[in-house]
């Protein structure tokens, strides 16, 4: 019996490794298992196509893919064997179920592989909208070489067949960033981007009007020729006057207007800027006390005054925090890497007097502000909520501009997107002033409040009060004898 039983285990772990097998495993003969070619198709986690060389070695090969994007889908095909002495040519089929000419195929039926080039690829590029439940399958027909098997060596999951559903469109577009800041020299260009994560078709989009503008100086706008290779247009601002008064502040708004057949998602508005000039001190740096990118997982910890459980009490958070990359003419650039070579390539300059949040890498969000806490049902992907990523969110002035241990602290105005698990998006603006603080064995302390302006979501303008430090271990908060805010459900 026993034997029986540790017979039967060993044929599932076999079965088990030849379903898991998502990169070559096998082209070697430590199974001596005869080679063979198979579909490759593997998606992260958030159901987006890996494409090769990219891999993931705890991912299972998809048999079935639903397809929503414009883009050119490619799907790697796998020759799991060791390198080879001659080229190997494996031919297949790819038929449909509805129009022919949605889509094109590249290459048409015939794939090759050769040496140590073990994967090739089939791209299938879009060319017209699709309607509703059309599918396209592919299928692995023949091997120039009789002794390599076609699919896996088993029978649950062969992966010689790929079947695309062509599911719901679904096309949506957003800006880059929320806010740039300028010098305001006339002639002076910035750039910024027009993304649509999906892709796009030219013919729908060329003529369409994206943009709305509240202008506070005299610029121009042009943009780069755009295909559909590409999933974002580049735009750039010439500034057509000379605005460097150090005193005044000067503000132009672009939002994104509506257009047919693509969805607003993630950033809609972005603010230009030349801001108001102050002395500083660019080697007081006090930005570099609040990051470490030594520590990628470095974090400033801070509380904001807030109803928790229905009481008002300091609401703990944490927030990954970062410095401000600028250019080397930047006024308050500061440089931190680099120095003493003469390759500039590597050179690298932050902002000596602002930091943001954001993470470390991924699709997800940080918890900026603690804003995660102020609302019951918010999405937290970046897709939806880019405004959880705050990437320049804090300014400090040193007092005098030179003092290395205290200043005014601002928070860097701009209009943020949040959007619920439901799918409703919010533009709020948020602002905010305070001070901080050196206190003592390099714990440092920024106190501030934070306003938050929409009008669905807090009837205009609220505010809260803040602390944020630069280490995890600070002295407790002492209670405030004020009412607070509640969460909102978005």
């Amino acid at each position: 019996m026993n034997r029986i039983i540790k017979n039967i285990s060993v044929s599932f772990v076999c079965v088990i490794l030849m379903l898991s097998c998502s990169k070559d495993e096998f082209k070697s003969n430590t199974y001596n298992l005869d080679p063979f070619v198979r579909f490759n198709f593997l998606v992260n986690n958030n159901n987006v196509p890996l494409e090769y060389p990219a891999v993931g070695t705890t991912l299972i090969p998809l048999s079935t893919y639903t397809n929503q994007s414009l883009k050119t889908l490619k799907v790697p095909v796998t020759l799991s064997s060791p390198t080879l002495k001659e080229a190997v040519r494996v031919n297949f089929s790819a038929t449909t179920s509805g129009d022919s000419n949605v889509f094109s195929i590249e290459p048409t039926n015939e794939l090759l592989f050769e040496g140590n080039k073990l994967t090739d690829t089939i791209s299938l590029s879009f060319d017209n909208r699709w309607t509703k439940n059309q599918g396209i399958n592919l299928k692995l027909e023949s091997v120039s070489n009789p002794d390599v098997h076609i699919g896996n060596l088993n029978s649950i999951a062969p992966n010689d067949t790929f079947a695309i559903k062509l599911g719901e469109i679904n096309t949506t577009y957003k800006l880059s960033t929320s806010k740039i800041e300028i010098k305001g020299e006339l002639g002076e260009v910035v750039d910024f981007k027009l993304e649509f994560p999906n892709g796009f078709f030219r013919s729908e989009i060329e003529n369409a009007s994206f943009f709305n503008f509240r202008n506070g100086f005299k610029y121009s706008l042009t943009r780069d020729d755009f295909d559909e290779n590409i999933n974002s247009i580049t735009y750039h601002l010439t500034l057509l006057e000379d605005i460097q008064d150090d005193d005044v502040s000067y503000i132009t708004k672009i939002t994104l207007n509506a257009i047919q057949d693509y969805e607003i998602k993630g950033q809609n508005s972005l603010t230009i800027e030349k801001p108001l000039i102050t002395p500083r001190d660019v080697k007081v740096n006090p930005a570099a006390n609040f990051y470490n990118l030594s520590d990628p997982l470095y974090r400033t910890y801070g509380a904001n005054w807030f109803e928790r459980n229905g009481t008002c009490s300091w609401f703990a958070f944490n927030a990954f925090t970062f410095p401000v990359v600028v250019n080397k003419d930047d006024s308050n650039a500061i440089q931190f890497s680099g120095q003493g070579t003469a390759d500039i390539s590597d050179d690298v300059y932050h902002d000596a007097f602002k930091i943001g949040f954001n993470v470390t890498s991924g699709t997800n969000t940080t918890n900026s502000f603690g804003l995660k806490n102020w609302f019951t049902n918010e999405s937290t992907s970046a897709a939806n909520s880019p405004g959880f990523n705050i990437t320049s969110a804090l300014e400090f002035f040193p007092e005098d501009g030179n003092n290395k241990t205290k200043g005014i602290v601002l928070v860097n105005q701009q209009d943020i997107i949040i959007a619920g698990t439901n799918g409703k998006s919010y533009t709020i603006e948020i602002a905010g002033e305070g001070t901080y603080q050196d206190k003592g064995n390099g714990l440092f302390e920024i106190s501030f409040d934070l306003r938050l302006t929409n009008q669905a979501l807090f009837g205009g303008t609220v505010s809260s009060k803040y602390k944020i430090y630069n280490k995890s271990t600070f002295p407790t908060i002492t209670p405030l004898s004020e009412p607070c805010l509640k969460p909102v459900t978005l």
